[in-house]
């Protein structure tokens, strides 16, 4: 099954009374409380999910920004907006869908059938369909998340040795790649060997994810084919999770490093190159 929903098929399931869950997932990394856009307005019966709070463990500074959740903590919050085991979720943002993204991303690998609304919030409102602007309620689900089944994961180590027979991809900005930009982290740059693939370079003008046809071009320019080993990260966890979102609708498979450049940048001794090539050393972290 697709890891999107386009729109109108989204209101055809819904007028029909199919049981989808929900979830809005409004997030921005400079204005990371999405609830106030929440409040309103929203797709009737969506149940707000706190990216920061529910997505993401309060963890240790080298560990990156947003270190994935415990199951047991994931588990809970899945409860609270409702869900039960069954359940058909689709989620769904206000930014070009990275952030639903890391909801899918979480969520499918936990074993819940999610999709994410291709075009989010924007095309739900662009479409004249209703809305509701008050919060939503919900009585307690009782799903069961299941571990992991594959190794869609790559730690900090595991990146570093990525380029030397794979293809490590970083999806950030061009500008943040190249060390001209330091953002959020205590140094700029990029991991030695990682290409640049911004995961802009998915998404349409419209906010919509772009063709598979159009992403697996995009991705051989980098070297990436369906054998490769593919290992993608961003600044903190987020958006490279949507490139993975981008690569699994193109039948491209993909681990995640979820410490992402947040991580590496703390971790005394990493080397860091800056330019536009993959391997322009200036030291280490």
């Amino acid at each position: 099954m697709s890891a999107l929903v386009r729109v109108d098929e989204l209101a055809a399931e819904l007028t029909a009374g199919a049981p989808v869950r929900l979830l809005d997932v409004r997030w921005r990394l400079d204005l990371p409380e999405g609830r106030i856009d929440y409040l309103g307005g929203h797709l009737p019966g969506a149940v707000f999910v706190d990216l920061e709070r529910e997505l993401t463990r309060r963890g240790r500074p080298e560990e990156g920004s947003h270190p994935l959740p415990d199951i047991a903590d994931l588990t809970a919050a899945a409860r609270r907006w409702g869900l039960n085991d069954g359940d058909r979720v689709v989620v769904y943002d206000d930014n070009d869908s990275v952030p639903a993204a890391r909801a899918w991303w979480l969520l499918r690998r936990h074993g819940i059938d999610t999709r994410v609304l291709d075009g989010g919030f924007r095309a739900w409102v662009r479409a004249g369909l209703r809305l509701e602007r008050s919060d939503r309620a919900v009585r307690p689900g009782d799903i069961e998340l299941t571990p992991p089944a594959s190794d869609d994961i790559a730690t900090l180590d595991h990146a570093a040795l990525v380029p030397r027979h794979g293809v490590l991809i970083d999806v950030r900005a061009p500008r943040h790649y190249r060390g001209s930009d330091p953002g959020f982290d205590p140094v700029s740059g990029h991991i030695p060997g990682a290409v640049n693939l911004p995961t802009a370079t998915h998404i349409t003008p419209d906010g919509l994810l772009r063709s598979p046809e159009e992403i697996r071009s995009a991705a051989a320019v980098v070297g990436i084919h369906p054998d490769a080993d593919v290992v993608v990260y961003c600044g903190s966890g987020v958006a490279s999770m949507h490139t993975a979102l981008a690569f699994d609708t193109a039948g491209l498979p993909v681990r995640v490093y979820v410490g992402s450049w947040s991580q590496w940048s703390r971790s005394p001794g990493r080397p860091v190159a800056v330019g536009p090539t993959p391997a322009e050393l200036i030291g280490a972290v």
